[in-house]
């Protein structure tokens, strides 16, 4: 009896405390929606009045077109090199054993598991003395970092569950290694392709901490953009900085959506391979 209501009181404390986090998500959220449209908000439970003119005062004041822009640029440039040089090595990795091969995974999982400030501040001294720091090339670069081994993280399990027979019989029919690849291996992994490549187009956009270290005036993305326009010297209206964190969120958000409609979780998890005996 006493266990059932422990359990019973263990499941409500745990469902109380997710709906008062998911509570407090949505009032926040609605918070900043609202103010992003109120005409005037002071003292009220509501405003006095709604308008979108504070869009059009963000998109003036913060130059977002170029803000924009940059993101774009550097989002593209980080997804396809990501891409061209982390899928072959993920094909590497799926298809060879050899000595040493946990450890460079476990060194390709540091750039997830620990916090970007930890090796962003040096890289970042490392950009400046080669002259990368404050370009866009260095946000590209600094930006790739852990977008490199989150692609190859993700698709070595979809690798790993082609047959390997399939190369194989393409190989006894003539195809060179380039043509397998292409004909045989990217039509096979394309789902997980697009799910690596939209995963690294969320995360490249949110990346906050690699690109302000890197970051210089002509090369900040919409995240770093948002951050000066609050802490930056100066008075600004808060509907416009709430404005432009409508539109940060919106953009996240929508491709967030995107890419959990191709991305299939028992997919990113590796199957376990038997060992021989003697390994």
């Amino acid at each position: 009896m006493n266990t059932n209501l422990l359990a019973r009181a263990a499941r409500g404390l745990i469902w109380g405390v997710m709906t008062l986090f998911l509570a407090n998500i949505f009032l926040m959220i609605a918070a900043v929606t609202t103010s992003s449209i109120a005409r005037r908000w002071l003292g009220t439970f509501l405003p006095d009045g709604y308008t979108f003119q504070w869009y059009l005062d963000a998109w003036k004041e913060f130059q977002l077109g170029a803000v924009l822009w940059v993101t774009a640029e550097v989002v593209v440039a980080v997804v396809g090199l990501s891409l061209l040089i982390g899928v072959p090595a993920a094909y590497a990795l799926a298809r060879r054993d050899f000595i040493g091969k946990r450890w460079l995974m476990l060194l390709f999982l540091l750039p997830l598991m620990v916090p970007p400030i930890t090796y962003g501040i040096p890289l970042a001294t490392v950009f400046y003395k080669l002259h990368l720091g404050g370009t866009i090339y260095g946000v590209i670069l600094s930006n790739m970092v852990p977008a490199l081994p989150f692609v190859i993280l993700v698709m070595t399990p979809f690798i790993e569950q082609i047959d390997p027979n399939l190369e194989s019989a393409a190989r006894v029919f003539g195809a060179s290694t380039r043509k397998m690849f292409w004909h045989v291996l990217t039509p096979l992994l394309a789902p997980g392709i697009l799910a690596a490549a939209l995963l690294v187009l969320v995360r490249t956009i949110a990346m906050f901490e690699l690109t302000f270290l890197t970051a210089g005036p002509d090369s900040q993305t919409l995240v770093v953009a948002l951050y000066y326009a609050v802490f930056a010297a100066g008075v600004r209206a808060p509907q416009s900085i709430d404005a432009m964190a409508m539109v940060y969120m919106v953009i996240t958000l929508i491709w967030l959506l995107i890419a959990l409609q191709f991305v299939n979780p028992t997919q990113l998890v590796s199957r376990v391979k038997e060992q021989p005996q003697g390994a």
